[in-house]
C-alpha cells in the first residue's frame, strides 16, 4: 500500500485498522462471483463499494448488507453483462484493490484536464441540437458527455476542451460567453427561472453528479412533458418503531446500475443503510433497505415518507432507457456532434438519453431516441436518419440484455434464503450465514 506523504506510524496504524477486508471467491457459485467486504461503517461507504462494481459495468445479482455498531459486512453476487462469472485476473485484482481502499481514499472520476459544463433545464425536442451547435460555434470540442431526461427535465454533464489549444478552457471571458449563450438556449421561451449552467474544473463522478443535479432540480416533483412507457417502480416505506428503522422496499424491472442509482439517492438524501437485501429474478429486482437518517432517527413524518418514495422512483426512472438505441461510431471532427443532433431534430427525433465519448480519433456515441411525444420512433424515419449520417456509422442496437441465470436453486442448495426478509433478526442471521460465520440461519 502506498502511504500518503507525511504519514506517521500512528496514522498508518489507523489506516490499517480502517482498511476494508475484501474476499473474492469464484468457487461458491457456478453462476456468479462472490465479493465480500468487511469495513468500518461511515456515511456513504456502501455507495463507494457499489460504485466500484458498477463502474466496471458488472451486474449485481444479489446483495446482503448488514451493519452493527461501527462495522459493516457487504456481500455481493456479481456477473459480467453476459451473465458470466468474473474470471479475468486483472479485473479481480482491480476490484480487490479498489474495494480495499474506499474507506481511506474515496473515489472520484477526474476531469483529465477538461472543462466540465453542468446544464439543467426544461427538456424539449431539439434542445441538445442547439446546445452542441453553440459549443461548436464557440470552438469547444466535446470529449465526453452524459445526458439524462426525466419528468420533462434535462441534466447534462459535458466535458469540453478548446478546439485550438486542445486544453481545458481557462479564459474567463470565453467561459462567460459559453455560460451566457448556453443559458439563453436552456431558458428557451418559458424556463427563465429554472435553467441553470455552471462551469467547473473539479473532479467528479459523472453519474453521481447527474443524480445530484436532478435531485437539486427537484425532478421528482415535476409532471412529465413527454409520454413514458416504462414499467413504473413500486416503492413503499414503513417504520419499524421497535427497532428505530425505516424499511424501504423497491420493486421494479431489473437493469444494470440499478443498485447504484437507488443507494446514490439514499446517500444524497442523507440516509444510512444499516441492513439490506437485494434479489433479482428473471427481469425483476427486489430491494429492501433498513435505513436511518444520519442523525440516527427513522423517517418521522408523512411528508418525508412521500418525499423518499418520490425520490427513489425518480432515481430508478432517470436511467430507464426510452426509445431506440442508436450507436454512432465515426471519425471525430469538429462539429460532428452538432451535425448529428441537428439531423435528429430535423427528423423529429427526441433524444431521451445520451452517452458521448471519444476514443482516440473516433467518436463513439450512444443515443436513445423517441418521436416528439415519447412514442417509439418510426422505423422509416430511423432508416432515413441512418442514410444521412451513414449506414455503417449509425447502427440500430437492441437495449443491452440483462442475463438472469437460474441461481435461486443454487442459493437454496447452500442455504441462502429467498427474497424479502421478514424481520431484522432473520436478515442479520442470513447475512452472517452468507459470510460463513454461523452454521444455520434458522
Amino acid at each position: 500500500m502506498e502511504w500518503p506523504a507525511c504519514t506517521d506510524e500512528y496514522e498508518k496504524l489507523v489506516i490499517r485498522m480502517s482498511t476494508p477486508r475484501v474476499v473474492i471467491d469464484n468457487s461458491v457459485f457456478s453462476s456468479a462471483t462472490l465479493v465480500k467486504v468487511d469495513s468500518a461503517r461511515r456515511h456513504g461507504i456502501l455507495l463507494d463499494a457499489v460504485q466500484v462494481l458498477t463502474d466496471l459495468d458488472l451486474s449485481i445479482k444479489k446483495a446482503y448488507i448488514s451493519a452493527d455498531g461501527k462495522w459493516c459486512m457487504d456481500v455481493f453476487h456479481v456477473t459480467d453483462q453476459n451473465g458470466n462469472k468474473i474470471t479475468d485476473e486483472s479485473v479481480l485484482k482491480y476490484i480487490e484493490q479498489s474495494l480495499g481502499s474506499i474507506h481511506y481514499y474515496g473515489r472520484t472520476n477526474s476531469s483529465n484536464g477538461l472543462t466540465a459544463l453542468e446544464l439543467t433545464g426544461t427538456d424539449r425536442v431539439g434542445l441538445l441540437s442547439e446546445v452542441f451547435a453553440v459549443l461548436a460555434d464557440l470552438q469547444c470540442d466535446v470529449v465526453e458527455a452524459k445526458v439524462w431526461t426525466h419528468n420533462g427535465r434535462i441534466a447534462s454533464l459535458i466535458y469540453v476542451k478548446d478546439s485550438s489549444s486542445g486544453s481545458a478552457i481557462e479564459d474567463s471571458q470565453k467561459i462567460n460567453k459559453i455560460e451566457l449563450r448556453l443559458r439563453n438556449v436552456l431558458k428557451g421561451d418559458n424556463d427563465i427561472r429554472s435553467a441553470k449552467i455552471s462551469v467547473s474544473m473539479a473532479a467528479m463522478h459523472t453519474e453521481r453528479r447527474l443524480h445530484q443535479m436532478m435531485f437539486t432540480d427537484r425532478d421528482y416533483e415535476r409532471t412529465p412533458i413527454l409520454e413514458v412507457t416504462s414499467d413504473s417502480p413500486v416503492v413503499t416505506v414503513q417504520n419499524w418503531a421497535g427497532r428505530g428503522y425505516s424499511v424501504v422496499n423497491v420493486q421494479c424491472k431489473d437493469r444494470t446500475k440499478l443498485l447504484f442509482d437507488v443507494v446514490s439517492n439514499l446517500t444524497d438524501m442523507e440516509y444510512d443503510v444499516f441492513h439490506a437485501t437485494i434479489n433479482t429474478n428473471d427481469d425483476r429486482a427486489y430491494l429492501e433497505f433498513y435505513i436511518r437518517h444520519k442523525d440516527g432517527t427513522p423517517i418521522n413524518s408523512e411528508p418525508e415518507r412521500q418525499r423518499v418514495i418520490q425520490c427513489l422512483k425518480a432515481a430508478v426512472e432517470r436511467r430507464a432507457s426510452e426509445g431506440v438505441r442508436l450507436e454512432l461510431c465515426k471519425e471525430d471532427r469538429q462539429g460532428l456532434l452538432a451535425e448529428v443532433m441537428r439531423t435528429f431534430r430535423e427528423n423529429g427525433l427526441n433524444v431521451t438519453r445520451a452517452e458521448i465519448s471519444t476514443v482516440g480519433n473516433m467518436a463513439t456515441n450512444i443515443f436513445y431516441v423517441t418521436d416528439a411525444v415519447g412514442n417509439p420512433a418510426d422505423s422509416k424515419i430511423i432508416e432515413s436518419v441512418r442514410q444521412k449520417i451513414g449506414l455503417s456509422n449509425l447502427e440500430v442496437k437492441e437495449l443491452p440484455l440483462i442475463y438472469h441465470q437460474e441461481i435461486q436453486r443454487e442459493d437454496e442448495a447452500v442455504g441462502i434464503g429467498g427474497a424479502v426478509l421478514l424481520s431484522i433478526g432473520s436478515l442479520v442471521r442470513r447475512n452472517l450465514y452468507n459470510l460463513g460465520l454461523i452454521k444455520s440461519c434458522s
